[in-house]
């Protein structure tokens, strides 16, 4: 994602902007900051793996669950300790009796 610019008055309350494509993430701050550990975002990838991988040589924790039925997912952590999901639906399997 790159930064870019929020509008001067927003800018005045701190925080940072960024944008990739259509989607953009706003990110505030706030004085009493707690990690949340349970409330997350999930962010919805293609190719997983490359994820995991990036995360962990940065030395962010990954931590695989296999509790969703379609998906293959894992969560880490922010540097300050937010919990991040990281999701990829699998493709759909197909039976040999099943029809194309």
């Amino acid at each position: 994602m790159t930064e870019i610019p929020e509008p001067p008055v927003l800018a005045a309350r701190g925080g940072c902007w960024f944008r990739a494509g259509a989607v953009r993430l706003h990110l505030g701050i706030e004085p009493d900051f707690r990690p949340a550990r349970k409330a997350h975002p999930g962010l919805r990838v293609t190719g997983i793996d490359a994820y995991a991988a990036r995360l962990k040589a940065h030395g962010a924790p990954v931590t695989w669950d296999d509790d969703l039925p379609g998906h293959r997912r894992f969560y880490s952590e922010d540097p300050v300790g937010n919990r991040l999901e990281f999701l990829e639906p699998r493709a759909p399997r197909h039976e040999p009796n099943d029809a194309p």
